[in-house]
């Protein structure tokens, strides 16, 4: 397959320690892991670029510390080959909309991270503020979705009235109710094509999503994302190689939409390489 040597960019991912029950079991455990691992297993599956959100920022569940979390990613991925960075944003703290501000200016920080439900707030009461920022900032959100706080349907009329913002709905196939639609059926609502759905999702192993989301909105509103660490890396990326589409599909992604939709630069020698493996 062709596609397997496309030198891949995984539009979310994560790092850090992952905190949701709280007692250091192995649930907690085995979801966790540094920038430099992140970076590791990425080389391993031909990723050459994680965009990543730190895990402090998110957890645990409506007590992280978006700030700190920001402030550690900086210095993390700077000194990190083969990632960047998203600058989380809770809409309730006024400093994340600073830090922001300040982050996107740096090179290793290509776009905004919200998560209504791990933050605690529906994104219908600040959505408004966040895309009116990230139009402002002329940036890409890239939102969780979806659950009771940040159903996919919501986002659209945000892309609609905010075109120079390119938002990413996470997770396609996940939905409230077991709706494995939500996410593509945003996309196609949409008026100015600046909407899109990434892949990162334990529903993508579903056979025949992926090659059903891109027979309705196209390749090309369809991005790679893998939510290192919380899931196999490679799985992942095996789930888009091994796809029933064509080359050209899976090449797109994989990488080419990531390089319009970030400002990458085309030739892969310019993206910054991943770690090298122990």
């Amino acid at each position: 397959m062709e596609s397997e040597s496309t030198p891949a960019i995984d539009v979310h991912g994560h790092y850090g320690e992952y905190i949701r029950v709280e007692d250091g079991s192995l649930r907690d455990r085995l979801p966790s892991a540094d920038a430099a691992e992140v970076a590791r297993r990425a080389l391993q599956a031909n990723i050459v670029v994680t965009i990543v959100s730190p895990l402090q920022a998110l957890l645990p569940r409506f007590g992280a510390d978006a700030v700190s979390g920001n402030r550690q990613a900086a210095a993390d991925v700077a000194g990190t080959p083969g990632l960047r960075q998203y600058v989380v944003i809770d809409p309730r703290v006024e400093e994340t909309y600073r830090q922001a501000a300040e982050m996107l200016a740096q090179p290793q920080c290509v776009g905004i991270k919200i998560h209504p439900e791990e933050h605690g707030y529906p994104v219908v009461e600040f959505g408004d503020a966040i895309f009116r920022f990230a139009a402002d900032q002329k940036a890409v959100v890239l939102t969780h979705t979806s659950e009771a706080n940040s159903r996919a349907h919501e986002f659209v009329r945000w892309a609609d009235e905010f075109p120079e913002v390119r938002i990413i709905l996470a997770h396609i196939g996940h939905g409230l109710d077991g709706d494995l639609a939500e996410q593509v059926r945003a996309v196609e609502r949409s008026r100015h094509g600046n909407l899109y759905a990434d892949t990162s999702s334990a529903r993508s192993i579903t056979p025949g999503l992926i090659e059903w989301a891109v027979s309705e909105i196209g390749a090309e509103h369809v991005l790679f994302g893998t939510d290192t660490p919380l899931y196999h890396t490679a799985m992942q990326r095996a789930r888009i190689d091994h796809a029933d589409l064509s080359d050209r599909e899976k090449t797109m992604i994989l990488r080419e939409n990531a390089v319009r939709l970030f400002g990458f630069e085309e030739d892969p020698a310019t993206l910054p390489a991943a770690a090298t493996p122990a």
